[in-house]
């Protein structure tokens, strides 16, 4: 319901704006993330952050920092990982029920 309500909003706010994407058969969606080990020097936690993109186009983002203090750089890139991969299977399950096929 909460993300059918924040794509509501967007078209109120943004009307004649949209993502174009082209006519081929299949979207290539895409996924970078990055994390620093303690970046925030008076909480030593890490922060994490990635892009998923369709066809080159950003269609999700995001960049907080993490719950916990990461004892290694490991533990960061993990945390940050298992971060985008939650959105891709979620990203993967909206496209399939709008009937879009991704590669």
């Amino acid at each position: 319901m909460e993300v059918a309500q924040r794509i509501l909003r967007y078209l109120k706010n943004a009307p004649g704006q949209g993502l174009f994407f082209p006519s081929n058969n299949s979207l290539d969606l895409v996924a970078n993330r990055e994390a620093d080990w303690g970046g925030c020097q008076s909480t030593r936690r890490s922060t994490t952050g990635y892009v998923v993109t369709l066809d080159g186009v950003p269609v999700s983002w995001r960049t907080k920092k993490q719950q916990v203090v990461a004892r290694s750089s490991t533990e960061a890139e993990y945390r940050a990982m298992a971060s985008k991969v939650s959105e891709i299977i979620w990203l993967r399950w909206l496209l399939e029920e709008l009937g879009v096929s991704q590669s």
